[in-house]
Parts: C-alpha cells; sequence; structure tokens
C-alpha cells in the first residue's frame, strides 16, 4: 500500500456566497521511500495539497489515506494523533522557539509521547550529532547561522522517526550555497530510506527530486521525472 493514496479529493473553501476550489478531483500516490516534489505557482493548491498530506485538514470530498489510515473524514483529533506519529515537517522561516537551545527545539515533537525526559534528550543529541550540530548543541537559534537554523528544524522533524518529511520551501530564506546544502541533506535523507515530499514554487529546486508534481488551478497538470 501507497503511503499516501488521494482518489478524486477536493478542497472548497467559502468565503462568504463565494465558493473557492482549492483543490479538484486529485489522485495521488506516494510510495515510500519516493522524493517527490510538488511545485505550481502562488495560488496553484501546492499549499493546500500539502496540508491534506500532512494531516493539518481533511478533505471536502475524495478519499484520502496516509500511512495505512483513511482520513477521508477525520476528526482534528484524528489527524493530529496521524500527524504526530507519522509526519515531520520543515518550514521556510525554521519556527524554532527562539528561547529554547537546539537540544530543546529538536525534542519539542517528543513532549507529547510520553517518553522519559532523559531519553528524549538522548535522542535529541544523537540527532543533532547526525546533522552535523553536535557542537552546538547549547546554542540559540540567535546564535546560529540560518542553514544552522534549518539544520535544528531537520532534526527536529527526524526525531521521532517519522514515515513521511514534507519541507515547505525549505530553502527560502537561505543563500544559494546553503540552499544547495539543505537540499543535499534532503537527498541523503532519502538515500537512506526516507521519504521526501518537497513544496516549491521553483523548478530548480524541484530538480533534485526523482519525481515532480505539476499542479495548477487545483488540478494535477502533468508529473515528470528531471
Amino acid at each position: 500500500m501507497p503511503l499516501v493514496h488521494l482518489e478524486g479529493v477536493s478542497k472548497i473553501y467559502r468565503v462568504g456566497d463565494q465558493e473557492i476550489r482549492a483543490l479538484d478531483s486529485v489522485d495521488l500516490q506516494i510510495e515510500k521511500g519516493e522524493f517527490v516534489s510538488i511545485i505550481g505557482p502562488s495560488g496553484s493548491g501546492k499549499s493546500t495539497l500539502m496540508h491534506l498530506l500532512g494531516c493539518l485538514d481533511a478533505p471536502t470530498s475524495g478519499r484520502m489515506q496516509i500511512c495505512g489510515n483513511d482520513l477521508s473524514s477525520a476528526s482534528q483529533n484524528r489527524l493530529a494523533d496521524v500527524r504526530n506519529r507519522e509526519i515531520g515537517f520543515v518550514f521556510q522561516s525554521f519556527n524554532l522557539l527562539q528561547k529554547l537551545d537546539v537540544i530543546e527545539n529538536i525534542e519539542l515533537p517528543l513532549v507529547y509521547s510520553g517518553l522519559p525526559a532523559a531519553e528524549r534528550r538522548r535522542r535529541a543529541e544523537q540527532v543533532a550529532s547526525d546533522i552535523g550540530l553536535g557542537d552546538r548543541m547549547a546554542n540559540r537559534p540567535i546564535q546560529l547561522s540560518g542553514g544552522q537554523c534549518q539544520r535544528v528544524a531537520i532534526g527536529r522533524a527526524l526525531v521521532n522517526n517519522p514515515s513521511i518529511i514534507f519541507a515547505d520551501e525549505p530553502t527560502g530564506n537561505l543563500d544559494s550555497a546553503t540552499g544547495k546544502m539543505i537540499l543535499g541533506m534532503f537527498s541523503d535523507l532519502n538515500a537512506s530510506g526516507k521519504t521526501i515530499v518537497l513544496v516549491t514554487h521553483d523548478s530548480n529546486i524541484a530538480a533534485v527530486s526523482r519525481r515532480v508534481i505539476e499542479i495548477h488551478d487545483g488540478k494535477i497538470r502533468r508529473e515528470y521525472r528531471p
């Protein structure tokens, strides 16, 4: 069974009397171990699609299965449960807590897992070492470069060993050299077996993935391999 299976999925928002069809009868499958990019201009529906795939929202209609869970009409609590167990997120703006150090930021997804504090810290320290921040564990985000902050965000996404990692414009706040380094990290993670879904508006960034899904006006216009 694929990790992601969408069949006829639509997402409709209503603003007053206006109906906005952000996604329109989308069919999509993503297999375990894939590295997929979702690309499209602003307003194309790519962010809405990521919100559904990342269990942040349920579809208005259609069938949605994520990691073997039927979430076609799931409650917010059900979505949160699957999201916390199966999904890791990396965002353009890092979304780190400024008052916490590297280890405390990385271990945040484990806080609700019921793990003892010592085990949470052990896992976070291991991840920090794996992503090249072993000498920065006590630093706070303000003491780090943009690339280091994004590595912390990647560590936070990895610490609970998710089935899928979603990266939303992960190089948008980085210079080109640092951006290439971060994209290289995603390629390495995929080579190690992680399933990666990268959301971007930039075809050059999408080219690092193995499959590109191009979305326009809420529909998948085409798929191709770079």
